[in-house]
């Protein structure tokens, strides 16, 4: 059974990007606030400016001003983008080097700061430094089974730590000093403080592109075998149970209560409290989503897309109108963390008297009664 979880909305036509230059995809996106910058395979970066517009009628669509392009002077493609806002830098991974740049007008630092000889990085989301004017990087380095991690200030960086792994990594999610890693036949999670490693599940990543996102404090979400999204703990334990995926998934997101995944065909969309698949999206090509600050984008090679979600209270509206009141109740218990209290209380009672008539309606005396209460 579908729940309208969200709407699919473009946010930058091919048009915009690359006129009629067809040999131009798209390689990585960050969005910060209203910034959104766009990698791509020749070498460039583009700094767009996204205006949300809510019509009359509720409708939502999005404007995509472009502010400027930069070209980064190599012949390689522009393979990870992540905005640092505190420092107004933006790290960009071209060639093995991350490059510091200027978040508004994409040139380099004068002090010509980089960090040589990274395959993939990932920004530490909780760090441990306390340094507000710093933001800690975890690369993945060319150097065979060798993580490695950065301080990076507004021009200049400094190495922390260098940690060895027991196989090949080849995906990375960090949480204070924890490290969740996919290596070549297993993920694990590392504490590179004190060097305990604990195994979590075997995973081939020959066959398939292994997925490790954190999704909260000490919690991250994996692509796990079987076509599973499992939850994983820091302690190596998992407290949700795990949705089902498609075998081949490309990336997931996170947008409480959903969890969004991506494979060649589909946007599928399960909810975190009762683990069902509520929505499908087709959605052919696309190769990139990622979540920015509650906001989850798409992209194919050519065009760039914004899952917006609809109102909770609309979505359980929709449920109790199907007379599916599980999951109305469900979704909106769910729903407490998202909207202030009092907001809550007042709109929890009313879903309750709903969901009790339905179930009356029924003859369904006793849960009827229950729900009175």
């Amino acid at each position: 059974m579908s729940v309208k979880a969200f709407k699919l909305v473009s946010a930058v036509e091919r048009e915009m990007l690359m006129g009629d230059k067809n040999y131009i995809n798209i390689e990585c996106i960050e969005c910060c606030g209203k910034n959104l910058y766009i990698g791509t395979n020749d070498c460039f970066i583009y700094h767009f400016l996204l205006d949300e517009k809510i019509s009359t009628a509720g409708k939502i669509t999005f404007a995509a001003t472009k502010q400027l392009h930069k070209y980064l002077g190599l012949k390689k493609p522009v393979s990870e983008l992540k905005a640092a806002s505190a420092l107004t830098r933006l790290l960009v991974l071209c060639d093995n080097t991350i490059t510091l740049v200027n978040m508004m007008n994409l040139d380099p630092v004068p002090t010509g700061a980089r960090i040589k000889g990274a395959v993939t990085f990932t920004l530490n989301e909780n760090p441990v430094s306390g340094d507000p004017f710093c933001v800690e990087v975890c690369i993945i380095s060319v150097k065979r089974r060798t993580i490695q991690m950065f301080m990076v200030f507004e021009d200049r960086v400094q190495i922390v730590k260098e940690v060895f792994t027991p196989e090949q990594p080849c995906a990375v999610a960090v949480d204070g000093y924890y490290l969740c890693l996919a290596l070549t036949t297993q993920y694990i999670i590392l504490n590179y403080n004190t060097g305990v490693s604990q195994d979590l599940f075997p995973y081939c990543s020959d066959e398939k592109r292994p997925i490790v996102k954190r999704i909260g404090r000490q919690e991250f979400l994996l692509a796990g075998p079987g076509g599973l999204g499992m939850f994983a703990t820091v302690d190596g334990i998992s407290q949700r149970a795990p949705v089902h995926w498609s075998e081949n998934v490309i990336g997931a997101a996170l947008c409480f209560p959903y969890v969004v995944a991506l494979d060649d065909e589909f946007i599928t969309v399960h909810s975190m409290l009762d683990q069902q698949q509520k929505q499908t999206l087709p959605f052919k090509e696309g190769h990139i989503l990622q979540d920015f600050e509650g906001k989850v984008i798409v992209a194919t090679n050519k065009g760039v897309y914004i899952l917006v979600p609809l109102p909770l209270e609309k979505q359980i509206q929709d449920l109790l109108a199907s007379h599916r009141v599980e999951e109305a109740l469900v979704l909106a218990k769910g729903a407490r963390r998202n909207i202030p209290k009092e907001k809550f209380q007042v709109m929890y009672k009313r879903i309750l008297q709903q969901a009790g008539f339905i179930q009356f309606a029924q003859l369904q005396f006793l849960e009827a009664k229950e729900l009175f209460r």
